[in-house]
């Protein structure tokens, strides 16, 4: 059988250049791209490239850089390059890398070392919250606790992990949380409004923690004529930001009582004449359709978004309401369901004027 490479009538072809292959890239010593001997038109290479001898993107081969450089808008003449990207395992997933790229620093609303929040605490400063280092055997750190624990500011003994989280700078194992507001006494508000001859109209929340659920309910009850919003010491959303603009500025208007204890301040209240009424759906009597009288002092007590009003609390509610419900789902969020028992109070008190 013949070999089809000894055929007579198959004309030689000339020796040139083998073409480089597509992404192929070569460097010199100083590890720059270069454009190898035998692909450059001076050395007989005028048959594979008739253009100017020059390296072209990142190899030998010129076709796909230069088409990259079209789409980005970038050429290879003097031109930075963009950032270096690391490629993962995943082929979405090509961001820049950026070596020493510092984290966000949330120390904006957090004071950090034991002798700032310590002095912090002795200036009057209110604090939303202190995370100390478990295991701290320190004079500082039980002055700290003592200080916070004597006008109500939680305390909470944390590992430094968490530290860590919360800011990189060195915070000598002491992190608080400035609160944008100054937290009002209840009995000097209750007392107050007796005094001016108004009717009390307060707001009582049990360990709602989202805080743009807060910040909702927050705006609602300010619009609808509450006078004061009391949440507990422990288990109560944070007030930042993010409740401060949810509320729409109610915050900085509506005083917010902090309690370490509810239940000694629903007795409080009720010793003051303030009727307590639950929100809560193992109620029988539905809002609107049980005549209850919401024009005297009145308390509205809403719980939290996972179980409720805690039960101890709940028994000691003097009235207790459902929202009416035809849906199938059931359910209601905790600041909608706080806007509906609040304006049936405002509804009530615009009547009877």
């Amino acid at each position: 059988m013949e070999n089809p490479t000894d055929r007579p009538d198959r004309p030689e072809r000339p020796n040139r250049p083998a073409r480089p292959v597509a992404g192929r890239r070569f460097y010199d010593g100083a590890n720059r791209p270069v454009t190898p001997k035998q692909f450059r038109p001076d050395r007989g290479g005028t048959e594979f490239d008739e253009r100017p001898a020059r390296p072209k993107g990142r190899g030998g081969s010129d076709n796909r850089d230069e088409a990259a450089g079209d789409r980005t808008g970038r050429s290879d003449r003097g031109e930075s390059r963009p950032p270096f990207r690391e490629r993962s395992e995943d082929a979405g997933n090509d961001r820049p890398r950026y070596e020493n790229r510092p984290a966000a620093d949330r120390s904006i609303d957090m004071l950090f070392g034991l002798r700032p929040i310590l002095e912090a605490l002795n200036a009057g400063r209110t604090l939303e919250k202190i995370f100390l280092l478990r295991g701290t055997k320190n004079s500082l750190v039980a002055d700290i606790s003592t200080a916070a624990r004597a006008v109500g500011i939680p305390v909470q003994l944390v590992p430094g992990e968490k530290l860590d989280g919360l800011t990189r700078k060195n915070h000598q194992g002491a992190v608080a949380f400035v609160s944008p507001i100054d937290y009002a006494p209840l009995d000097t508000i209750v007392t107050g409004l007796f005094e001016e001859g108004k009717v009390p109209f307060l707001l009582l929340l049990d360990r709602i923690t989202d805080v743009r659920n807060f910040g909702a309910i927050a705006r609602t009850a300010e619009c609808l004529g509450v006078q004061a919003i009391v949440v507990p010491g422990r288990g109560a959303a944070q007030i930042n930001g993010d409740a401060l603009k949810t509320s729409a500025g109610a915050l900085n208007i509506l005083p917010v009582c902090r309690e370490n204890n509810l239940h000694e301040t629903i007795r409080f209240l009720q010793q003051s004449g303030v009727t307590i009424v639950a929100c809560t759906e193992k109620a029988e009597e539905a809002v609107g359709a049980a005549e209850v009288d919401f024009t005297g002092p009145v308390a509205i007590l809403m719980g939290s978004e996972e179980d409720g009003i805690s039960p101890d609390l709940l028994n000691l509610a003097d009235v207790k309401l459902r929202v009416p419900m035809s849906g199938q789902i059931q359910s209601l969020n905790v600041s909608v369901a706080a806007g509906i028992m609040l304006f049936e109070v405002a509804r009530q008190r615009v009547s009877a004027q």
